[in-house]
């Protein structure tokens, strides 16, 4: 069974001269060194808190930050509450809205239960969330949880009974939007349509396993068991879900002998820089190299582990460990799920090699998730990106 309940979430109050953006932050992992010197500049915003370790990599520092934040009124605490969480963009010519409930889930071991992972968890983001939990005793971001419906009537309650608290529209021309859900009927009726779910945890994986291990430390804690989750539907019109591509800085190996080593493993047709695009939809995965060459790679043979029908986990096995020794430090990756980065970046010969796939089906990817499998470490992304800073959950 879920457990997902509504919390006394933190929020911020904003001060004169302050806006909605002086708060908030694209997910802390996205964000590179120029922008987030931009977002700590306000001192209210989330990044001061989530990326912000000392040299000791712990984050007392920040601790305080949060109290001081509580204690002068910077965040005010709501009583038991979910959260509406909206994105609203243009794609094309059509207006799409994508919808998520934040509520505190019980964290639980991956398939003992309900909830399943959708990707891994990188190890050293996972020590970082978990440092970061044990100083400010709070989850500051949340992680994403897709799920069936919740039911056409059920969101019709939603929608008129939760009140707007922010709203930001990014760079991208995305509108956020965050209402507080306090209705108890409403709240209750969520908390029961959640109890018979299943859960895919597809975005915020380290801060699930970080909370899951803090809950562990504090058995006897009970708001220590819980894990800040918005939840979306996923038939929901506005999931995105895209590929993340892998752009490579070989360190021993030049690209004649890789591309010898990869064509032992797997099948590749070399096409046009022209044709690439449209040639990938047909095949496993593609690769570009520094040199202007591109192809379309597809398995040799039928393995007997299914998990090579996986682009993923074939690009993985065969090419980004089997040739380029990434697991073992040999090279260096750069994830994006943005193609016209990998394309511009491949033309300005910014990296060695590229590995692009097409996108992933999230139908797929539950389905090995139930079988207890776990896909390759950032397999997939989706877009826009949930901000973080409308609410805190404490654990105290």
């Amino acid at each position: 069974m879920v457990t997902f309940l509504p919390f006394k979430g933190y929020r911020p109050r904003l001060a004169a001269g302050e806006t909605t953006a002086d708060r908030i932050s694209p997910p802390s992992e996205t964000i590179d060194e120029g922008r987030l010197t931009e977002f700590k500049s306000h001192p209210g915003n989330v990044t001061n808190l989530t990326r912000s370790p000392g040299q000791d990599k712990r984050f007392t520092d920040a601790r305080k930050l949060l109290d001081e934040m509580i204690s002068c009124g910077g965040v005010l605490q709501d009583g038991p509450s979910f959260y509406l969480y909206e994105q609203c963009m243009a794609i094309g010519e059509t207006e799409i809205r994508r919808r998520g409930i934040v509520g505190a889930m019980r964290a639980e071991e991956y398939g003992k239960g309900k909830v399943f992972p959708l990707d891994d968890a990188v190890s050293r983001s996972k020590n970082e969330r978990l440092a970061l939990l044990r100083d400010l005793e709070t989850d500051t971001e949340s992680v994403l949880g897709l799920t069936a419906d919740l039911g056409e009537e059920l969101c019709k309650r939603i929608d008129g009974s939760c009140r707007l608290c922010g709203r930001h529209v990014d760079e991208d021309g995305v509108e956020h939007r965050f209402s507080r859900i306090d209705d108890e009927t409403v709240c209750k009726e969520i908390s029961e349509k959640m109890e018979a779910q299943e859960v895919f945890i597809a975005g915020g994986h380290a801060s699930y396993e970080a909370a899951l291990a803090y809950a562990k430390e504090s058995p006897e804690n009970e708001s220590r068991q819980l894990v800040m989750c918005t939840i979306t539907s996923l038939d929901d019109p506005g999931l995105i879900v895209l590929p993340t591509h892998k752009l490579i800085t070989a360190e021993d190996i030049g690209e004649t002998s890789a591309i010898k080593k990869i064509d032992k493993k797997v099948t590749m047709i070399e096409v046009t820089a022209e044709e690439f695009e449209s040639r990938l939809e047909e095949h496993l995965f593609g690769m570009m190299f520094k040199s202007g060459r591109c192809f379309v790679i597809d398995n040799k043979t039928e393995s007997e582990n299914p998990m090579f029908q996986l682009d993923t986990f074939s690009a993985q096995e065969n090419v980004l460990k089997g040739v380029y020794k990434s697991d073992e430090g040999k090279s260096k990756l750069h994830h994006t799920y943005n193609l016209g980065e990998v394309l511009g970046s491949m033309t300005e010969k910014r990296y060695d090699a590229a590995v692009v796939f097409n996108a992933p089906s999230i139908e797929r990817l539950c389905d090995i998730a139930r079988s207890g499998k776990k896909v390759p470490k950032r397999t997939l992304s989706l877009w826009p990106e949930f901000w973080s800073g409308w609410v805190f959950l404490k654990k105290e």
